[in-house]
């Protein structure tokens, strides 16, 4: 085909428009001869610009401009903020990526990885950031479900492509005996996109982040190079990638840390009328490290009068060799009489987040608008701020969600790119809500803003995965106090046309 055949814009129709190169001139792409064509999509044949055509790179996948497949891109689970691609690259190998990633920075087209997470269904399937920080608006998509290969399973390791959902690994990893040491609670969630923003679970007091627990990364940075980055090769790019809300590359491949699986967890769940006494036990049982899981949340009590606090504890073991209940609890000062435990298999308690989800999804509240906030808070101002936060809150900001609320040792989070509370202890206070329909998402999204500001005044940081808006580039320099500077030498040196990502809106 000519350089110079590109005719003039129409209306696409087909299916699947695949895109075979991009009009320099019109800043817009060309598809295949027999596809006709949208606004912003070019098909070949009849005249156009000499030397305006340039073509896509071969691809093992493909690139597709059809307007199912960027409607389904142009949104994510938080359903606050749409923000549509141009184009979505479903890419059959890990070199598609790099391949494509290069071709946009020469043109200066935004790129974003889709971790396109759920259980499988298409119906299902999307983006589980909840503000839009996984959009590519008028860029490229890249559609992680391309790359969603078990490499290998060895003795305490697992190499995965990006694409891979927790759920996918944690299965494979226990049919030969082996777990991640740290999980989501929800597992359908892409290996990449969690390592991307920390990747926050149960196991944290232990383990740190799931983005503590990897070995190595293979990365595509915003030049479209192909680089294995660890603690002893490329050091700075594997510090600025994990965490790094995808601003110095795209995580294509991951080798993770794993550890035995054991065979049974026992469930306690403890529970307060009194958030000292709370917050006092959690710190308690996380220092002396009792349990192999330690999570915690609050809700409204059954009169509606005010707030508890419930501490959900995990002891793993094997066969028939159960943990000493009562030494378990020992000293503690919940109310004994609410006590529950629960025997169940690792794995129940791994996928224990399935039935709640097919609740919501059965209620109709899975689709809609959620204005999630996750923060980490410093210990010695978290009991001031959850009090100001009950004194806002009401049953409808929770709507049928729930509000995580539990501890963590901040010397386990070794990443550097995930700022934490500048104090031994954190909190990590998550404001998980379903509100029913007709909420008003606006005032949600204030009350949010209003939150964070109020945490931030305490020593606190955010979870970047969390709905806040209107944050500008003196929030972002605050966010990372220390590690700003860091921060911006990273995007400059690994994305310096300033591609990636754009939906994290981090102003570095």
């Amino acid at each position: 085909m000519s350089k110079s055949a590109l005719p003039r814009r129409g209306l696409l129709v087909g299916a699947a428009a695949t895109v075979i190169g991009w009009n320099t001139a019109g800043r817009s792409w060309a598809v295949a001869p027999s596809e006709r064509t949208a606004e912003g999509v070019e098909g070949a044949g009849g005249t156009e610009e000499a030397g305006a055509f340039a073509a896509l790179p071969r691809l093992d996948g493909s690139v597709v401009v059809d307007p199912g497949t960027l409607a389904r891109f142009g949104g994510d689970f938080g359903h606050l903020v749409t923000a549509a691609p141009r184009a979505v690259l479903r890419p059959g190998s890990v070199n598609d990526v790099a391949a494509v990633v290069g071709f946009a920075r020469r043109h200066r087209i935004p790129v974003a990885m889709n971790g396109q997470s759920g259980t499988g269904t298409a119906a299902e399937l999307e983006s589980h950031s909840s503000y839009g920080q996984a959009t590519a608006p008028g860029g490229i998509a890249v559609d992680a479900r391309g790359l969603d290969r078990i490499v290998a399973i060895t003795p305490g390791r697992a190499v995965v492509e990006a694409g891979v959902t927790w759920a996918q690994l944690t299965d494979a990893a226990l049919a030969q005996g082996w777990m991640p040491p740290c999980l989501t609670d929800y597992l359908h969630l892409s290996v990449g996109g969690t390592l991307s923003v920390g990747g926050i679970g149960g196991a944290v007091q232990r383990f740190g982040l799931q983005a503590d627990t990897v070995e190595s990364v293979d990365v595509v940075t915003g030049t479209g190079q192909l680089v294995t980055a660890s603690p002893t090769a490329d050091r700075e790019l594997f510090e600025a990638v994990l965490a790094g809300g995808g601003q110095a590359g795209i995580i294509v491949r991951a080798t993770l840390r794993l550890v035995r699986a054991r065979e049974r967890a026992l469930v306690f769940n403890l529970f307060y009328d009194d958030l000292g006494l709370y917050l006092a036990d959690q710190e308690r049982l996380m220092a002396e490290q009792r349990f192999d899981l330690q999570v915690g949340d609050v809700a409204r009590n059954a009169a509606g009068t005010g707030w508890r606090y419930k501490a959900e504890l995990v002891a793993h073991y094997d066969g028939t060799a159960a943990p000493d209940r009562e030494a378990l609890l020992r000293g503690l000062r919940c109310n004994p009489a609410e006590t529950t435990v629960v025997d169940q298999t690792a794995r129940e308690y791994a996928f224990r987040v399935d039935g709640f989800a097919d609740y919501l999804k059965a209620a109709g509240l899975w689709g809609r608008p959620k204005p999630w906030m996750s923060l980490f808070l410093p210990a010695s101002t978290t009991e001031t701020f959850v009090r100001e936060a009950e004194a806002l809150l009401t049953p409808e900001d929770l709507g049928a969600g729930l509000l995580l609320f539990y501890p963590f040792r901040t010397d386990r989070f070794t990443r550097p790119m995930a700022v934490m509370p500048a104090e031994p202890v954190g909190w990590h206070f998550d404001l998980l809500s379903f509100p029913a329909p007709g909420a008003d998402h606006a005032a949600a999204l204030r009350r949010n803003r209003r939150l964070y500001d109020r945490a931030v005044a305490l020593g606190g940081k955010r979870y970047i995965i969390g709905a806040i808006p209107d944050m500008t580039r003196t929030d972002w320099r605050r966010h990372y106090g220390t590690r700003w500077a860091d921060a911006v030498a990273a995007k400059r040196r690994y994305d310096p046309a300033g591609i990636l990502t754009p939906g994290q809106g981090i102003h570095a």
